[in-house]
């Protein structure tokens, strides 16, 4: 079992959010298509991020090695936060023979993720 957490301050993360360059590279289509539908919540944009640094981070890989949009942050029928992975992300992850689960959680002022990988 591995699991890491990784914590973003909104008002910094704000103006990035607001920058659909940053949006486009850091993204996946899927992941715009629900920020879309929601209207691009901040808090949302934050919280997927922090889900997908937590991953990188759980995976024991550097950032380099897996492209941040190839790790998706979607949600269920339930609201609940899944991770869905393409390209070498998805590769790297098969390497591992493990379940990933997503706990997400924000404030008025920071966003959180923990990824936990576990048998």
């Amino acid at each position: 079992m591995t699991i890491s957490s990784y914590i973003i301050e909104m008002p910094r993360f704000r103006k990035l959010a607001a920058k659909p360059r940053f949006l486009a590279k850091y993204y996946s289509p899927q992941e715009m298509k629900f920020l879309m539908e929601k209207h691009f919540p901040v808090y949302a944009i934050a919280e997927m991020m922090a889900a997908k640094a937590a991953f990188v981070k759980t995976m024991g890989v550097s950032a380099s090695a897996i492209r941040i949009n190839e790790i998706s942050v979607l949600t269920d029928y339930s609201g609940a936060y899944y991770i869905s992975l393409s390209g070498k992300a998805k590769k790297l992850f098969a390497i591992k023979k493990s379940k990933i689960a997503v706990s997400c959680t924000h404030t008025k002022g920071l966003a959180q993720a923990t990824i936990l990988l576990y048998d």
